[in-house]
C-alpha cells in the first residue's frame, strides 16, 4: 500500500497516550521537559553547530544518520527517500559546497576519524558506519573548521558523527519501527554495564528494509552490527569501536525539469519487465547499489594536569557493486561470420580489449540477427525512443532478445593512525594551549567491471554467474599524511589562535590488464594557515568571533581512472574561508549570527555518463573530471533557540548564500550562480514536552536553485514539514525500565519538489512518509 493508514497510526498513538494517562500523577513516570540542548555550538573562532535532541526526534528511527543535520543553518540534505536507502541519490550542500555524484567538497569523520571519501564509487558516508539509534551527537563545523580535522576533502567544513558511549548500568533496548512503503526495522542493543574493573561495553544488531516510494517494487535491505567498549584507568581511557554494515539498495533516477513538470511522481524507472531490453534498461531493480563496510578503531587518551596525549589506530574494509542492465550484449570476440556468439554461453570471460560490435537479437542457435530493412521502430520510451535494431517488431518471428547485466565492482582497504598532543601552560603570565598532531593513512582501492548475459531477457533480470567480458581491472594506492600545529593564547580580553597544517598526498594507479600505463600523481598542499579570535562583549553571554582558514581537498584517485581526464591539467581544490560572527547563550535563549566569505579555486567537477538523455554503458569508466575554475561564496547564517517555558521551545534558522563561478570552462560562465547551491534556507521548529508526552512540528523552506551552470533552468522553491509525537514512560511495569512510542511524519503536507541536484538534473523529493516506533528498555 502506498501510505500507512495515518488515521490508524494516530489512533494507535493516542490510544497509547490515553492508556498511560496515569503517568502524569505517577511518581515513576518521566517528567518530560524540553531538552535544553543548544545548536549554537562551542565557543571557538569558527562557525559550528550541534544537533539537538529535538532534531533527532524529527526523523524516524530507521532514517539515515545524515538526515538529522538538515535543520542546521547553511545545511541542505536531500536523499532519494525519507529513509535514505539509496546512496546514489544522496546530496549534501553547505555554503555552496557540494557532496554529490559529481563533487566531494565536505569532510565527514566518524568519532573524529576520516571516513575515506564520500563518493558513490567505493566511498562511504556516515550512515555506513553508524546505526541511527547508536548516534550520539553530530557536530557541523562550517567553513574554517578545526585545524585538526582529519579529512582531505573538507573545503566547506566537516561533519563529525559520534557514537554513544557505554552506560554504567546493564540493560537491553529493543526497538521496532514500521512505516510507509513496506518500511520496517528491528533493533536490539545490549549494555553490559561494568564487565570488569572500570570497563563498559555495548553491542547492537539491526535489520531494516523498505521499498521505493514511487512504485513499491524495490527490495532495499540493510543489516548492521556494531559494538563499543570503554576502559578507564585513572588518567588513561581506552575506547574501541567496530561496525559491519551490509546494504543492498535500488536506485532512483534523476529527471529533467521538463520530465518533472510532466509527471512529478515518476523518475522514469519502470516497475515491470516488458521483455524489450531497450525499455527494460530502466527497470528499477536493475539499478542497484550493493555495499559492505567493516570499520573499527582503538583509541587511547592519557591526561595529566598540564598535558594530554591521544592516539588511535583504525581499519576500514569496503566491498561493493553498482548494477545496470544494458539493452544489448557486447560483441568482444569474433566467432566467425555464421557462428553462434560465445558471449551468450561463456565458460571463461574475455578480458580487456575493445568491443567489435553489439548483439541485440539472436536466433535459437545464438546467431545475431539484423532488423528488417526499412523498418522504423515504434518504441518511444525511454530517452526519446530507439532505432530498429532494438525493436522486436523489426525482426522476423522467433527472434530472441539478448541483454546484459553490468557490474562495477569496488574494493577498498584503509589503515590509518592519528595522534594528538596538547600542552596547557602559561605564556607571559597568560593561559596558553599548544596542540600538535598528525594523521597518516594507507589506502588501497580496486575497481573492475564485468558484463554478464541475462539468461532470458524476456522474463527476468537473472544473469549467468560467469561474466562474458571483464572490461577493465584497476587498482589504486593513496598515501596521505597530514601534520598540524596550533597555539591558542588567552589575553583576558580575547582568546587568539594561530595554526597551520599541511597535507602530503601521493596517488598511483595500476592497470591489471596492462592496457593503460601506470599513473602517479602528487597532490600535496601548501602550508595551510588558520587564525582566529574569540572575545566576550560586555553583555553577559555574548561573544564575538572571527576566523580565517585555508582549506584543501586533494585530488581523488577517481581522477586517475577517467579516460577523458587530462591529469596534467587537474589541480587540487583549495578554499580560503573567512567567518565573522556573534554567539549568545543564556538559560532561555541561544543564538548565533555568522557572515562568511569564501574563495574557492580549481573546482573539480565530475561529468557523469548517465543523464535524462541516455546512458553510455560502454564508456571505459564512470565519467570524467575537469577543473571548472573557481567559486566565490558569501552569505549570512543565523540561528536561535528560545526555551519559552519548561514545556515549549522554538528554534529558527535562516541562511542566505550567494555562490557564483569566477571563471573556467565556457560551460561554467563566470558570474553565474553555482547550479544546485541553495541561495535561501529557512527553518522554524516548535517543540513541546509535558509529563510523559512530547511533540514537535518543524518546517524547512528551500529557495529557488539553478539546475544548470548556464542558469537557464530554475528549480522551484519548496517547503517541507516534519511532525513527531509520542509518549515516554519510565518503569511502566516491573522489569521494564522505560517505554516509548513515537509517530513521525516527514513531508507532512506531501509537498512535491525536486531535491538533490547533480549533473544538471535532479532527483524527485520524497513524498509524505509516516513511521511509528516502539521502544522498550529492560
Amino acid at each position: 500500500m502506498k501510505y500507512l493508514k495515518l488515521n490508524a497510526l494516530t489512533a494507535a498513538l493516542f490510544t497509547a497516550l490515553s492508556s498511560t494517562s496515569f503517568a502524569a500523577d505517577n511518581p515513576t513516570a518521566t517528567d518530560k521537559t524540553i531538552e535544553e540542548v543548544t545548536v549554537v555550538g562551542k565557543s571557538v573562532s569558527y562557525a559550528n553547530n550541534a544537533v539537538s535532541d529535538e532534531m533527532t526526534k524529527q526523523q524516524a528511527a530507521m532514517t539515515s544518520a545524515l538526515a538529522v543535520i538538515d535543520n542546521l543553518p547553511g545545511v541542505l540534505i536531500n536523499e532519494g527517500d525519507t529513509f535514505g536507502s539509496d546512496d546514489w541519490s544522496t546530496t549534501v550542500s553547505i555554503r555552496g559546497f557540494q557532496l554529490s555524484l559529481d563533487e566531494q567538497q565536505i569532510g565527514i569523520t566518524v568519532d573524529g576519524i576520516a571516513n575515506g571519501n564520500s563518493n558513490y564509487g567505493g566511498g562511504a558516508k556516515a550512515n555506513r558506519y553508524i546505526d541511527t539509534e547508536n548516534l550520539g551527537a553530530v557536530q557541523v563545523s562550517q567553513g574554517t573548521a578545526d585545524v585538526a580535522s582529519r579529512s582531505n576533502e573538507a573545503l566547506g567544513g566537516t561533519l563529525n558523527f559520534t557514537t554513544i558511549d557505554p552506560t554504567a548500568e546493564s540493560g537491553l533496548t529493543v526497538s521496532v519501527t514500521q512505516g510507509d512503503f513496506e518500511a520496517k526495522k528491528y533493533f536490539v542493543r545490549y549494555e553490559t554495564g561494568e564487565i570488569f574493573s572500570n570497563t563498559y561495553a555495548w553491542v547492537s544488531v539491526s535489520t531494516s528494509s523498505n521499498s521505493d516510494w514511487i512504485q513499491q517494487v524495490a527490495n532495499n535491505q540493510r543489516d548492521h552490527l556494531a559494538a563499543k567498549i570503554k576502559h578507564i584507568n585513572g588518567p588513561l581511557t581506552i575506547t574501541a569501536y567496530g561496525a559491519y554494515d551490509d546494504a543492498d539498495e535500488a536506485n532512483y533516477q534523476r529527471v529533467s525539469d521538463v520530465q518533472f513538470k510532466a509527471d512529478p511522481k515518476w523518475d522514469r524507472l519502470t516497475d515491470t519487465l516488458t521483455g524489450v531490453p531497450y525499455i527494460d534498461q530502466v527497470y528499477r531493480n536493475g539499478w542497484r547499489t550493493l555495499r559492505e563496510n567493516t570499520f573499527g578503531y582503538v583509541n587511547a587518551e592519557y591526561e595529566q594536569q598540564n598535558w594530554s596525549l591521544s592516539g588511535n589506530l583504525y581499519y576500514h574494509h569496503n566491498t561493493g557493486r553498482g548494477d545496470w542492465i544494458p539493452q544489448y550484449v557486447v560483441d568482444v570476440n569474433f566467432d566467425g561470420s555464421n557462428a553462434a556468439h560465445s558471449e551468450l554461453s561463456p565458460t571463461t570471460p574475455y578480458t580487456g580489449g575493445s568491443p567489435i560490435g553489439r548483439i541485440y537479437f539472436v536466433d535459437k542457435a545464438g546467431k545475431a540477427l539484423s532488423p528488417i530493412a526499412g523498418c522504423e521502430s515504434s518504441i518511444t520510451f525511454p530517452y526519446g525512443g530507439a532505432g530498429a535494431e532494438f525493436d522486436p517488431a523489426c525482426y522476423a518471428k522467433g527472434a530472441i532478445p539478448v541483454a546484459s547485466y553490468r557490474h562495477t565492482h569496488y574494493g577498498k582497504d584503509r589503515i590509518g593512525v592519528n595522534a594528538d598532543f596538547s600542552y596547557f601552560g602559561k605564556l607571559a603570565g597568560m593561559e596558553n594551549t599548544f596542540r600538535a598532531g598528525f594523521w597518516y593513512e594507507d589506502y588501497e582501492r580496486e575497481e573492475w567491471r564485468d558484463w554478464h548475459n541475462r539468461l532470458d531477457a524476456r522474463v527476468s533480470t537473472n544473469f549467468n554467474s560467469t561474466p562474458y567480458w571483464v572490461q577493465y581491472n584497476r587498482e589504486y594506492q593513496v598515501d596521505t599524511t597530514m601534520l598540524y600545529a596550533e597555539d591558542e593564547l588567552d589575553l583576558g580580553a580575547a582568546r587568539v589562535r594561530l595554526g597551520a597544517k599541511q597535507f602530503f598526498v601521493d596517488l598511483s594507479s595500476h592497470d591489471r590488464f596492462a592496457e593503460k600505463a601506470d599513473l602517479s600523481l602528487n597532490s600535496d598542499s601548501d602550508l595551510l594557515w588558520s587564525v582566529g579570535v574569540v572575545a566576550p562583549i560586555p553583555i553577559e553571554g555574548l561573544e564575538v568571533f572571527a576566523g580565517f582558514a585555508e582549506n584543501f581537498a586533494a585530488i581523488k584517485d577517481n581522477v586517475l581512472e577517467r579516460d577523458a581526464s587530462a591529469l596534467e591539467q587537474i589541480e587540487p581544490e583549495t578554499a580560503e574561508n573567512l567567518d565573522l560572527g556573534l554567539r549568545y547563550s543564556s538559560d532561555k535563549v541561544t543564538a548565533s549570527l555568522t557572515y562568511y566569505d569564501i574563495s574557492f579555486d580549481n573546482r573539480i567537477s565530475f561529468i557523469a555518463p548517465d543523464s535524462p538523455d541516455g546512458i553510455d554503458y560502454l564508456i571505459g569508466t564512470n565519467g570524467s573530471y575537469v577543473n571548472v575554475g573557481g567559486i566565490e561564496s558569501k552569505g549570512l547564517e543565523a540561528s536561535a533557540t528560545w526555551y519559552i517555558t519548561n514545556e515549549w521551545g522554538i528554534y529558527a534558522s535562516y541562511t542566505t548564500n550567494d555562490s557564483s563561478y569566477t571563471g573556467g570552462l565556457s560551460t561554467f560562465p563566470a558570474g553565474n550562480t553555482v547550479y544546485g547551491s541553495a541561495e535561501d534556507l529557512a527553518v522554524l521548529s516548535f517543540d513541546w514536552a509535558k509529563g510523559p508526552y512530547f511533540a514537535g512540528l518543524s518546517s524547512k523552506w528551500v529557495g529557488e536553485r539553478w539546475l544548470d551552470a548556464k542558469n537557464t533552468k530554475r528549480v522551484d522553491s519548496y517547503l517541507v514539514s516534519d511532525f513527531y509525537a509520542g509518549v515516554s514512560i519510565e518503569s511502566p511495569v516491573n522489569g521494564i525500565t522505560g517505554m516509548e512510542l513515537r509517530l513521525t511524519i516527514n513531508n507532512l503536507f506531501d509537498e512535491s519538489y525536486l531535491g538533490g541536484i547533480a549533473g544538471e538534473s535532479a532527483w524527485i523529493g520524497a513524498p509524505r512518509t509516516a513511521a511509528i516506533n516502539f521502544k522498550l528498555n529492560f
